[in-house]
């Protein structure tokens, strides 16, 4: 099926992301991923039992581990090693995209009630671990492991932002320099989940503030949560400078030049860490419709970047990188 654009159209396009600085994926690979990652420090982000291992030993907060399966024999014992817990989050260790994560926040017998209501089976969970464990959902397709985590209980402020799942938190990390953030809201049309490809909201974050300047849902900027009706120009993520030292932190403990660093803010941990990503995905330029590419290339400019201080390098992305909201408040109902 040919293109629905004119090549004029495609022409006009390509000019309006090349003035808005766009980082495009080939770019992205060679000019920052290739050039500042190097290949060896891979294994500490692609695999998440080693980030959380990472993670431990440099006392930085993250989920709480229930267990590892990792063998066939050992799926069977799944549901003595959940026994007790009222809900957990089955994830792979080598996944990436939010895929193969499956969220239960009710436990009834044998029966596990997901995050978007539906009940399963201890047998329907167990053949999913078994599709983790043949590498279903991993990287290239590797054989993988199953990590079982304690559910996090997300911060009360942010409930009205997010329907059946965790607002999570993306900040994208240059050489130690916070450059573009968002959060991603779960909606019903995600299925709870908070991934942007499923139908989940995108919200540009100011790197200043830690308010919300931009809101979309499947590349469509909107004004407020399509389930819970809040206001996304009210957004203020809590915590701001915290998340952004712990960011940073990220950069350190796990040397990578270019990554993506996953938060959450726990109601009783505070600010934890999911995950890192050393092949950040794009779609975090829709979210805050800005391009990474300006902010990149003015931190190529510094000459030392690791002899500035945490303190130096928030306020350099405060006095760059900060902007005011676009998202309009939503239209209030004629009386």
């Amino acid at each position: 099926m040919g293109s629905m654009w004119s090549p004029l159209e495609w022409v006009q396009r390509y000019r309006e992301l090349s003035e808005m600085g766009i980082l495009g994926m080939n770019r992205r690979n060679h000019g920052y991923i290739s050039r500042y990652n190097d290949r060896s420090l891979y294994p500490l982000v692609d695999n998440k039992l080693l980030t959380k291992e990472l993670a431990l030993e440099f006392k930085l907060s993250t989920p709480e581990l229930i267990g590892v399966i990792d063998n066939q024999h050992d799926v069977r014992g799944f549901d003595r090693m959940v026994a007790g817990h009222k809900g957990f989050c089955i994830k792979p260790a080598k996944g990436s995209g939010g895929k193969g994560i499956l969220v239960i926040l009710e436990v009834d017998g044998n029966r596990y009630r997901r995050s978007n209501g539906e009940w399963l089976t201890s047998s329907d969970l167990q053949r999913h671990i078994s599709n983790i464990l043949a590498g279903l959902f991993s990287l290239g397709g590797a054989m993988d492991a199953a990590m079982i985590e304690a559910l996090l209980n997300p911060s009360s402020s942010l409930t009205d932002y997010s329907f059946q799942g965790v607002p999570d938190i993306r900040v994208i990390v240059f050489r130690g320099i916070p450059v573009m953030a968002m959060v991603r809201l779960a909606c019903a049309s995600s299925g709870g989940k908070a991934n942007l490809h499923q139908g989940a909201i995108g919200v540009g974050v100011d790197i200043k503030t830690g308010k919300a300047i931009n809101a979309v849902q499947r590349e469509k900027r909107i004004t407020q949560h399509p389930d819970t009706g809040a206001a996304l120009a009210d957004l203020v993520i809590p915590q701001w400078e915290t998340l952004l030292r712990l960011a940073c932190a990220c950069h350190e403990i796990s040397g990578l030049g270019y990554l993506g660093v996953d938060l959450v803010i726990d109601e009783i941990a505070g600010p934890t860490l999911l995950e890192l990503n050393a092949r950040p995905g794009l779609s975090i330029q829709i979210a805050n419709d800005a391009g990474l590419l300006p902010r990149l290339r003015r931190v190529e400019k510094i000459k030392r970047p690791e002899l500035m201080s945490v303190e130096e390098k928030l306020a350099f992305a405060a006095t760059h990188f900060a902007r005011p909201s676009l998202i309009e408040s939503p239209p209030t109902e004629s009386v």
